[in-house]
């Protein structure tokens, strides 16, 4: 299909958004928050028309008649309130916390104008848990971030309660919604995010773990929603240099590995210059990290990829067996020049080139190829005013992202000819000592986003939004060249469907609308919404499975049938409910579906390389299906939270979720009696939970908090091919209910955090986890060997830290240090052998076993070490 195709509806969509953005006038939907309330005298009786200002901003409002107000579209971060009239002593209150897509109540209380001072100022006093959520919800602000020891917004996300290694909930990867501004960043050929963000750019992050609202789709599991930072209204220069390594003295025989100690292994260098632009109300942020990364793993050029077994030619030399270059940034700029209306335009970006550590090549690292991965992201969002009580979002956005995997960039380089095919033979694996890689894999996505909201507050109990999406991504990927070795040389197969196929490229279309409504009375908060997601894949598929090639002859002709249009309905409510003024209970439930990644669908989904498949005849592997239909998840969350003391809170969430429709296999047979396997939706699970959350927020100089989740994650198969996997193994195919790979039953996170302003602060972040699954062996099993997924893995404890020595009279500089995995922990969750569920030894080993029993990229990463310093001067 031609790219061209799509030109038309680009060029209406974009003459149609031009039109209302001249309407109108955008920080997008999911990046602001309310501020609500009520003026009373100090007789607690309604003040009208008291002026209500939101401190240092141009945002105002005036009191009704029953002395009640609300202010929308606000930034998240912290302010203080002040509420005015003649003949009233003002009332100011501070340390109001705004947090996006949520309500921060205040009550401010004017005095008697008789009284001496001028105005009262009040410090928010906020409860340890939040009663108005109704769901499970994390809002980590920038101060939080700041003193975690994190580096990445990947980093921030793994901290929280019911998130395991990426996984939500027990969800497959690749089920969470990654928001940067309000606007999806996740790369459609595999659903992941398609940039990395660091923590110096981020003004707040939130995590919905459970169920969320209708303006959020493309997840069955969770959404991350990050708020970057914006220029500032003065100059300011934040500037962080640190450099450290893995330490582990004494550890070589338990580590498996002999240099120890790497003290430079780990640099970054990253700066932000933020300020005004000479125009009125304008502001621009400029950022750019350098970060380089080394590996602990040496490797030894003792090879060459010319060499054999017998002769070795390589210099000796030594290096990081893999490491990362990495270029990041951000350029941002906000304007409020206009009355009512707010401008940002942003580009951000990351480039990386970097080696993946692979053990069997640590004496001929030339062998490896080599990953190259380009990302950007630009665009405009424009925010509205639209009257007091209302406001417009929209949003275009292009996300691009290339990436490229080979070792030598010209397919013709006379290098791939040289050397024999990879070879270890003569070791039983141990290394390899000739030959080299050749991939040579390309995937890039080209992606434009349209996001636009509609948010108005109807009345004091009423606050409703809708809005809609629109996503078109071009998606290619596939290999420039198969290369296969003939009788003493190598063959070249460029572009030779349907054995040897080329990049395929592929066009999709994807968009959403939605209705909500936040509906508040006295203590009751109840949010409701619908979403209605669409789907064309924009590809056809064979009319007649039994004859998928339309080469059977005598057989009804096969002719492709387009895939067909997907659109689903998914409701959402959640409710919460004060029992009292320092408990409440909340409940959610909703429907949530996404459509399967590119890559997922499109995969070797030319059903020409079928022509030749007869009855018995060799495997050709999962056949890809872009006309599958949505995978469907129904949620289901109780909880029930209480502030147990002005500085302790608790909170208990029991959850349950429902999966259909996930991608499995079915067997389909030929008119010729043979088989063969494709995608289409047959998986199935169930997920059920509890959750544990203790908050204990700073009294003095120390905060605790510590959450506990018991969690099963039952499924037919942990992905779409294992089903296929298992018949080829000769085991019996029919769906059955067994744990996924990824179960864990038992996961604690723990923060502790000793702060003194202006003097120091100590960061600890630890993880404990009872151990996913996997599949015992038994020697002596007879033929029958034990359930799927019937063992678990050891249980293990992480434990990092950060402490920093703050400096300046107004703390603008620091020295810190952090330590990954403390405790240098071995083991978390990675690979055992299966006759012993133990990661460092196997009973009765095969020659084979004894190589890895040797590998020390098998064990979790070593102790890191890294100590650096930070300054900022400059406005705030």
């Amino acid at each position: 299909m031609n790219g061209m195709n799509r030109v038309p509806l680009i060029l209406v969509l974009t003459t149609t958004l031009t039109a209302l953005l001249l309407w109108g006038s955008v920080c997008p939907a999911g990046t602001t928050g309310t501020i609500a309330g009520q003026v009373l005298d100090r007789f607690g009786d309604p003040v009208p028309d008291a002026t209500v200002t939101v401190l240092d901003t141009d945002f105002a409002t005036v009191s009704d008649a029953e002395g009640n107000f609300t202010i929308l579209s606000i930034p998240p971060g912290t302010y203080s309130v002040r509420g005015s009239k003649s003949g009233y002593q003002s009332f100011t209150l501070t340390e109001n916390i705004v947090s996006s897509d949520q309500t921060t109540r205040v009550y401010l209380q004017l005095g008697d104008a008789n009284l001496l001072t001028e105005e009262m100022v009040v410090i928010a006093e906020k409860q340890p848990v939040d009663l108005n959520t109704t769901s499970s919800l994390t809002t980590l602000t920038i101060r939080e971030i700041e003193n975690l020891p994190v580096q990445e917004l990947e980093d921030l996300v793994n901290l929280q309660a019911g998130v395991i290694d990426g996984h939500f909930r027990g969800g497959r990867k690749g089920e969470v919604q990654y928001q940067v501004d309000g606007v999806s960043m996740n790369n459609a050929f595999d659903n992941a995010p398609s940039m990395k963000i660091d923590r110096s750019l981020l003004q707040e992050v939130q995590v919905l773990s459970g169920t969320f609202d209708a303006e959020y789709g493309q997840a069955m599991s969770g959404v991350v929603n990050a708020v970057l930072k914006q220029g500032s209204p003065s100059l300011r220069v934040d500037t962080e240099v640190y450099t450290g390594g893995f330490f582990f003295p004494g550890r070589e025989t338990a580590r498996r590995a002999d240099d120890t100690v790497h003290p430079t292994g780990t640099q970054n260098y990253q700066m932000t210059i933020s300020g005004p632009l000479p125009l009125p109300r304008t502001t621009y942020l400029v950022s750019g990290r350098r970060y380089l990364f080394d590996d602990y793993i040496t490797a030894r050029r003792a090879y060459n990829p010319t060499d054999s077994d017998s002769l070795a030619t390589g210099d000796g030399s030594e290096e990081a067996l893999g490491f990362n270059r990495e270029w990041s940034g951000v350029v941002k700029l906000t304007t409020e020049a206009f009355e009512g209306t707010k401008l940002n335009y942003q580009v951000l970006f990351n480039s990386r080139r970097g080696r993946p550590t692979n053990y069997d090549f640590r004496f001929m690292p030339d062998a490896l190829s080599m990953q190259r991965q380009h990302s950007i992201s630009h665009g405009l969002d424009w925010n509205q005013k639209l009257g007091e009580t209302s406001f417009l979002d929209l949003s275009v956005r292009q996300n691009v992202l290339s990436y490229r995997d080979y070792l030598y960039e010209d397919i013709h380089d006379p290098r791939y000819d040289a050397p024999e095919q990879l070879n270890n033979t003569g070791n039983y694996g141990d290394f390899y000592y000739q030959g080299l890689q050749t991939n040579h894999y390309r995937q890039k996505t080209n992606t434009y986003l349209f996001k636009g909201s509609l948010v108005s507050q109807l009345n004091n109990e009423h606050q409703a939004k809708t809005g809609f999406e629109l996503s078109l991504p071009e998606v290619e990927f596939g290999n420039d060249v198969h290369f296969t070795y003939g009788e003493g040389h190598l063959v070249r197969h460029i572009n030779e469907p349907p054995d040897y196929p080329g990049p395929g490229t592929y066009y999709p279309v994807m968009g959403a609308a939605y209705v909500q409504d936040q509906f508040e009375r006295q203590d009751l908060v109840v949010r409701f919404g619908a979403r209605l997601d669409y789907f064309d894949a924009r590809s056809t598929v064979p009319g007649d499975l039994a004859n998928p090639a339309n080469a059977i002859a005598g057989a009804p002709a096969s002719q492709p049938r387009r895939t067909g249009v997907k659109s689903t309905i998914s409701p959402r409510l959640g409710v919460a409910y004060p029992v009292n003024e320092t408990a409440a209970i909340h409940f959610a439930y909703g429907h949530f579906t996404q459509f399967p990644s590119v890559n997922t669908m499109f995969t070797n989904s030319n059903y020409e390389i079928l022509e030749r498949l007869q009855a018995g005849s060799i495997n050709y592997g999962v056949m890809g299906n872009p006309d599958v239909k949505p995978e469907t998840t129904v949620q289901y969350e109780v909880g029930y939270k209480q502030s147990l003391t002005d500085d302790l809170g608790a909170e208990l969430t029991v959850f349950y979720k429902d999966i259909r429709d996930l991608l499995g296999v079915e067997f389909i047979e030929t008119y010729t009696g043979a088989t063969y396997t494709r995608l289409t939706n047959v998986d199935f699970g169930n997920i059920t939970g509890v959750t544990l959350a203790v908050d204990h927020r700073r009294v003095g100089p120390l905060s605790l908090s510590l959450d506990y989740t018991w969690q099963q994650a039952l499924g037919n198969a942990s992905d779409p091919t294992e089903t296929a996997n298992r018949a080829a193994l000769g085991e019996d195919p029919r769906p059955r209910l067994v744990p996924f790979n990824w179960d864990q039953r038992h996961t604690v996170n723990m923060t502790a955090s000793l702060f003194k302003p202006r003097e120091y602060s100590i960061s600890l972040v630890g993880k404990f986890g009872s151990g996913q699954r996997y599949t015992p062996q038994s020697e002596n099993a007879f033929g029958f060997g034990s359930a799927t997924n019937s063992g678990s893995k050891p249980a293990a404890f992480l434990l990092d830290l950060r402490a920093e020595k703050i400096l300046g009279a107004n703390a603008e500089g620091g020295l810190f240090l952090r330590v990954f995995n403390l405790l240098d922990a071995r083991y978390f969750n990675g690979s055992v052998y299966a006759t012993t569920g133990s990661p460092y030894y196997a009973r009765f080993p095969s020659p084979s076993e004894l190589v890895t029993l040797e590998d020390p990229t098998l064990l979790y990463p070593p102790r890191r070490i890294e100590a650096g310093v930070r300054w900022s001067f400059g406005g705030m």
